[in-house]
């Protein structure tokens, strides 16, 4: 259970918000009217008021947006950020019908192009499951838009980037169906340049989104002169060499890992330059094959931690000792301290500080291990914010690699000791900010000498030697698989040269002086997607994040939506060949289809508010597998808590579901006057005293429908019957603006 201690000052929203986002650009008032605020853009003439922004606005939607009127828009000054290109925003909020409706929109540049565009429409009830668009249709709307915003230029679908119809998400929220486009030059794609739309299940566009990473006159590698694909193709076979791992998958639903072993091709094969031959690497293109570097553990064997246990007191200077500035102009004030689990169930203490300087600040957090008092996510700010000042000091001696290495070793003993038996030194190339002299550096856990990938220490070094940043992504797993009946490495290497193909695309080296040239790279791709490995134990192709639909099930009347329920994970069975939607489902299973269905639920044992929840009923305590859920339909009333216990396995009948139906609408108070509710139905007086009213109103608003003029209350409820009610029941909890914020 995670406990919360309080020390100190409590953090408001305010301190980590002042002066971060403050304009660059000049703004002004006329007679205090809004809608003459203009902005100076740098170095040049133009000037925009917030009635050109409208202007510009209507002529990108025509007739679209006439309810709302000039007083309902607000405009925002422009900015730098993250290029020297001025920017401009122009939001509106309005209550239509009352229903509030929400917009917003970007610009960018002197031309205002639309780098992004957002939009809440007061009808997304018509866009709830099932949708009225197909993904086909949705995707030929998107197509229109990226024609209308892209000003000529060809961008193309990233089809292995495609909406997945069935991810989680609630019933009472729309159909989301989203869209990649990238842009494309001389017919080869251009990583760093893609389009986003987002379409609801209805066809409305809600969301566009441009990269923000243009520039002024780009050069590009010529395609004419890249070499052979099939020459590069077994170039690349030739140097390809695959690595066995340990990947860890957290399902974010449950909270729990499970480790797998793979084979992955060596992460130091990034491409191939397509005009020289070279190979990419983090940091640049060589002549030479990057060597396998030999694993070596940063410890042979378990450190003594940092300290036994640390105090909230003993925390507080910790960390006034780490954030210490060496300036006079600027205040470092720790706000509070938390005791809590963090999301890898370790006990920790989190820092909420700030530092204070002229006119704003900047605020961060860092975390201290509660048993070991040693710090595992820190990120130092205080290089920005002397550079800000004009304070930060030149370092004309920029570290090798190999003196940023020993830095960072020096740093991880000094601060976390403890977990470094466990890591070995860098077996990848850091990752080099030339122009700041910094180094990025991920130390790999290490387990039965194999690597486990995502578990890893990164530490940042900066120009000056010091300790710029620290994660420590350590993860708690009981059982490793044996690296017994693996298939073998050459068989492994076979498998992946077969399924090999190289994507020609143009990218830009960040850390190059020329930063506005792409260049031209096969890159490798397996299995036809960028996510693929191999399980080493059953040499199959795998893909993490894989959501694609394999269940299919069969039903007269509610197939679509059993489909949906199970394919969204709302709905758990265990064989599709096996199950029956006619069969009885127990209460159990129906309060977990109800509360996913219609709330974010994670069943995680980091989610804070769950494992903070007491023992309700004296047969369900926390160890019990529907505890969470239990608890949950506590909270929002479904249940009765004055009951001593209650049997999730029992069935449900077709009144004792009306009754949570009608309390998660919040229409308990008027369901209870049962006396004043006439039932017409031909089994009307099978329905116990207590349920009529319920039963009463969800027939009316058709969540519970009649049979041949017969409810059947005492009739046990189906899947069936309880995929196509409780998609009802969140039309009509949609319909009526009420959602379960739980």
């Amino acid at each position: 259970m995670v406990k919360f201690k309080n020390f100190g000052i409590i953090l408001t929203s305010s301190v980590l918000s002042f002066g971060m986002f403050s304009s660059i650009g000049s703004a002004s008032t006329t007679n205090g009217q809004r809608e003459k605020v203009q902005i100076q853009i740098a170095v040049t003439d133009t000037v925009f008021s917030k009635n050109d922004l409208i202007k510009k606005f209507h002529q990108l939607f025509p007739n679209k947006f006439d309810f709302v009127t000039n007083s309902d828009f607000h405009m925002s000054s422009g900015h730098h950020y993250p290029d020297d290109t001025m920017r401009y925003q122009l939001s509106f909020s309005k209550t239509v019908n009352g229903k509030q409706i929400y917009g917003h929109i970007g610009f960018v540049g002197e031309d205002l192009e639309v780098e992004q565009f957002s939009y809440q429409p007061p009808n997304e009830k018509e866009a709830l499951f099932p949708a009225k668009v197909s993904k086909d249709a949705a995707e030929k709307i998107a197509e229109n838009v990226i024609k209308q915003f892209s000003n000529g230029e060809d961008y193309q679908l990233e089809t292995d980037n495609s909406y997945n119809y069935y991810s989680p998400q609630i019933l009472t929220q729309p159909i989301r169906y989203s869209f990649s486009f990238v842009r494309m030059k001389n017919k080869v794609a251009i990583a760093d340049q893609g389009i986003q739309v987002t379409v609801l299940g209805n066809g409305e566009v809600v969301e566009f989104y441009r990269n923000a990473n243009k520039m002024e006159s780009p050069t590009f590698d010529d395609v004419n002169q890249v070499k052979a694909k099939n020459a590069m193709l077994e170039q690349v076979k030739d140097k390809l060499s695959v690595e066995l791992q340990y990947q860890v998958n957290t399902d974010y639903q449950t909270g729990k890992n499970s480790v797998h072993l793979v084979y992955k091709p060596t992460a130091k094969l990034l491409g191939v330059h397509a005009l020289s031959g070279k190979w990419q690497t983090t940091n640049g293109f060589s002549a030479d094959f990057p060597a396998k570097t030999k694993i070596e553990k940063i410890a042979e064997s378990l450190l003594p931690p940092r300290q036994n246990g640390i105090t909230l007191e003993e925390a507080k200077k910790f960390a006034e000792q780490v954030l210490k500035i060496q300036s006079d102009k600027v205040k470092l004030s720790i706000h509070s301290l938390e005791e809590l689990e963090n999301y890898m169930g370790q006990e920790v203490i989190s820092v909420q500080y700030s530092y204070e300087f002229g006119n704003g600040g900047h605020g961060a957090s860092l975390e201290i291990n509660k048993k070991t008092g040693e710090i595992t996510q820190y990120y130092d700010v205080k290089g920005m914010i002397l550079a800000q000042m004009g304070e930060q000091p030149k370092n004309e001696n920029a570290l090798s690699i190999e003196q940023a290495t020993t830095q960072a070793i020096k740093y991880l003993k000094e601060w976390v000791p403890s977990y470094l038996h466990n890591y070995a030194k860098p077996i990848d190339e850091p990752y080099i900010e030339e122009g700041q002299g910094s180094y990025h550096f991920n130390f790999p856990r290490i387990v039965n000498g194999v690597v486990v990938s995502g578990d890893n220490i990164g530490v940042g070094i900066a120009a000056d030697g010091s300790l710029s940043s620290l994660n420590v992504n350590y993860q708690d797993v009981e059982t490793w698989p044996s690296l017994d009946g693996v298939v073998s490495t050459e068989e492994a290497t076979a498998i992946l040269k077969n399924s090999l193909s190289l994507k020609l695309n143009y990218i830009k080296q960040e850390n190059k002086e020329d930063k506005h040239h792409y260049e031209l790279v096969y890159s490798p791709i397996f299995n036809d997607n960028a996510n693929s490995f191999l399980d080493a134990k059953t040499g199959k192709w795998n893909s993490s994040g894989d959501e694609k639909n394999t269940v299919v099930i069969s039903h007269p009347t509610a197939q679509e939506e059993l489909n949906y329920l199970i394919n969204a994970k709302i709905l758990d069975i265990k064989e599709a060949k096996n199950f029956n939607g006619d069969a009885s489902i127990s209460k159990g299973e129906a309060l977990k289809v109800l509360i996913k269905s219609l709330t974010y639920f994670y069943e995680g044992g980091y989610a804070y508010e769950q494992e903070s929840m007491n023992q309700t009923f004296e047969n369900i305590d926390s160890k019990h597998p529907l505890y969470q859920v239990i608890e949950r339909a506590v909270t929002i009333g479904i249940l009765d808590a004055k009951n001593p216990s209650f049997n999730p396995d029992s069935p449900i009948t077709r009144e004792e579901l009306a009754a949570w139906y009608i309390r998660v609408l919040g229409l308990e108070q008027a369901a209870k006057h049962s006396n004043i509710y006439k039932l017409d139905f031909v089994d009307a007086n099978k329905v116990k005293p207590e349920y009529a009213g319920y039963v009463a109103i969800t027939n009316s608003l058709g969540i519970l429908k009649t049979d041949q003029n017969q409810f059947y209350p005492g009739r046990e409820v189906t899947y069936a019957e309880l995929a196509v009610s409780t998609i009802r029941l969140a039309y009509e909890l949609a319909e009526k603006g009420t959602y379960l914020n739980y």
